[in-house]
């Protein structure tokens, strides 16, 4: 039932943008995809060195016409309630078959844990009041299959465990998200992030 709230919420939202401002049913169809609830159990399961990690991402500020507003958290699955990553992503269509997901920080963002059940709860603030991210947008292109893309190489600082700047990867189809983080230091060698490959989230039905 819960979830069937959120999909009507999704729903309502994805009619405000096309009201809002004409899309693309390729952009439209790229938020669809991304909504849901995802999980890399299956990849953990099948090899040790992932994690289960769980991934929601669902839509906030329908009423927004330009591109689209998605909240998301990640969490180990064995502690669902500390996420580790919180963010909101701002999806836009740049040109025909091109798109960009910039990444904003969430002020107090231990505040909207869970949020993803609830994102309502956003009316609270607007997107001036989230911090960009400046260098860590993922640009995507699609080419009527899937969805994919990756971060500029060298412009997303970081200083996580010694890493100077950090790279996305992403892969988006209607099941099935994958992503890959990294980190490198200043001599570009990897210092965090999966070193076999991405990171495989199916999404749950």
């Amino acid at each position: 039932m819960k979830f069937r709230i959120i999909l009507l919420f999704c729903f309502m939202a994805f009619s405000a943008i096309s009201k809002g401002q004409e899309k693309s049913e390729d952009f439209l169809q790229l938020i669809e995809w991304m909504t849901g609830e995802f999980s890399s159990s299956e990849q953990a399961q099948n090899d040790s060195s992932y994690y289960a990690i769980s991934l929601k991402m669902v839509p906030i500020w329908p009423e927004k016409g330009k591109g689209a507003w998605l909240y998301v958290e990640q969490a180990v699955e064995s502690s669902p309630d500390k996420p580790y990553r919180q963010r909101v992503y701002f999806v836009n269509e740049l040109s025909d078959g091109e798109y960009s997901s910039d990444v904003y920080l969430i002020p107090n963002e231990e505040n909207y844990i869970g949020a993803w059940k609830t994102p309502e709860v956003f009316a609270e603030i607007t997107q001036f009041d989230l911090t960009y991210k400046d260098g860590c947008a993922v640009f995507l292109e699609y080419d009527g299959f899937q969805y994919a893309g990756k971060t500029n190489t060298g412009t997303c600082k970081s200083e996580l465990r010694g890493a100077s700047y950090a790279t996305s990867e992403v892969n988006i189809t209607k099941k099935k998200l994958t992503s890959w983080d990294r980190g490198y230091d200043a001599d570009n060698t990897q210092v965090w992030g999966a070193e076999k490959g991405a990171y495989v989230f199916k999404k749950s039905d």
